[in-house]
């Protein structure tokens, strides 16, 4: 069966449908972001995250955003957005949720662990059924979240014949991966007539998965980017004096320049801003108006880091 990809914008297309929100920082009270502490403030109670989730929502569809993506592990992630599409019922959005990780911080900014990993049949199951129960006939698209090598969960059968059966009922299916076994997890799924997305980490820093993206994108797969801003740490003036010259000449905040040159890839449909407030939003939604020559790439190019470097840096921020 050939991809069919939900996503609303595809590589090469310009403006605000390219970028999609993720809740990640939005639906509970701790994430690794740098800075998401600054963000929220000292009110992360249930009903403030929720109102400052309202708020964000409203910012990036008023915007032009049309792709919406949360997860199981997000705290109250996927109630918080249901809870907005039933009130608010806006048109034309697409909305991604993923299975396989269990909240277990308890609203906790600092739980060790927040969230663990379940690839099983059974979890599939159940945690369908509470996805069903938030977001309703919204779901347009189902992703495995962080398949591994180590997981097992691409040579489930069990798991495999349950999603293939979601699929049948209409329900697009992707995965999204993470750590440096990115390109081999996303070339077992090329072999599975399967997955209609692909969600993977590529930054500044961390490419390595580029050229599998490419053959996915080619493939007719759907292709989403998280964390494009490395988890804040490509967001903050005077940390990469290369990005800030691109930025200064573009009169535009470090950012949305990085942020565009995930949009300048042929290999990206959709990248996701992580933004827990709308003044970031706003600054990372800058970058579908900037266009980066070949000379401000190559400039950019030197940001790269090797990919075990990169994931050990990830691994020692702090939620906050």
């Amino acid at each position: 069966m050939a991809p069919r990809s939900p996503l609303p914008a595809r590589a090469g297309d310009r403006g605000p449908a390219r970028i999609g929100i993720g809740l990640a920082a939005l639906g509970r009270p701790g994430y690794l972001n740098v800075g998401h502490g600054a963000d929220l403030g000292s009110d992360r109670s249930v009903d403030a995250l929720r109102a400052r989730s309202f708020e964000v929502l409203d910012a990036a569809y008023a915007a032009g955003v049309r792709y919406f993506d949360t997860a199981r592990s997000y705290g109250r992630g996927e109630e918080f957005l249901g809870g907005w599409l039933r009130d608010r019922d806006p048109d034309g959005v697409v909305v991604g949720s993923k299975w396989g990780y269990v909240y277990t911080a308890d609203w906790e900014v600092d739980a060790d662990p927040p969230e663990v990993k379940h690839h099983d049949a059974a979890t599939f199951r159940r945690q369908l059924e509470e996805t069903r129960a938030n977001l309703g006939e919204r779901l347009a698209l189902y992703q495995i979240h962080s398949a591994t090598p180590d997981s097992g969960v691409l040579e489930n059968d069990e798991v495999l014949a349950e999603l293939a059966a979601l699929r049948a009922a209409g329900v697009a299916i992707g995965l999204t991966t993470s750590g440096t076994s990115q390109a081999q997890t996303l070339e077992r799924a090329l072999e599975l007539d399967l997955f209609d997305t692909a969600q993977v980490t590529w930054n500044l820093h961390e490419r390595a998965a580029g050229p599998v993206l490419q053959r996915a994108h080619d493939a007719g797969l759907g292709t989403i980017v998280k964390e494009a801003l490395a988890n804040g740490r490509l967001a903050t003036r005077g940390a990469h004096p290369a990005l800030d010259r691109v930025a200064d000449r573009l009169g535009a905040a470090p950012d949305a320049v990085a942020l565009a040159a995930v949009l300048a890839q042929p290999f990206v449909d959709v990248a996701l801003s992580g933004a827990a407030t709308t003044a970031a939003l706003r600054s990372n939604l800058a970058a579908a108006t900037i266009e980066l020559d070949a000379g401000a790439l190559a400039e950019l190019d030197t940001l790269e880091e090797r990919s075990d470097a990169y994931w050990e840096a990830r691994g020692d921020l702090s939620w906050n």
